[in-house]
């Protein structure tokens, strides 16, 4: 019922910036929550950042102050805008929709962040 497509993944230096968009089949303001998560090797699934239909959004105390999630209406796109990136970070993230109590996932996209 809802497409995701992550899209900006690649490789980047400590310090670096990097931004990930995610493109949603539908309109992303009628998907209840959006967000990034990511998965290194040998981890779990973990969450990143969230941004709901309201525009509210909320974020894992790792990357907060340095990961910022926002809305691009016009491109129907939620983008992640990484700075200050750590080789920690280096993981596939993964852009989730969650509406009406279920999950939509992408396929991923790798980022990977070198010392």
């Amino acid at each position: 019922q809802v497409q995701l497509v992550e899209s900006g993944g690649g490789l980047v230096q400590a310090g670096g910036s990097l931004r990930l968009s995610c493109a949603a089949s539908g309109s992303i303001l009628n998907i209840n929550t959006m967000g990034w998560y990511r998965q290194a090797p040998g981890k779990q699934r973990e969450f990143n950042a969230a941004i709901d239909s309201f525009g509210r959004t909320s974020y894992a105390e790792s990357v907060k102050g340095r990961f910022t999630i926002y809305r691009d209406n016009a491109k129907n796109t939620v983008n992640l805008q990484m700075y200050n990136l750590k080789p920690e970070d280096t993981a596939v993230y993964y852009c989730n929709a969650h509406h009406w109590s279920r999950n939509y996932w992408g396929q991923g996209t790798q980022v990977t962040v070198s010392s």
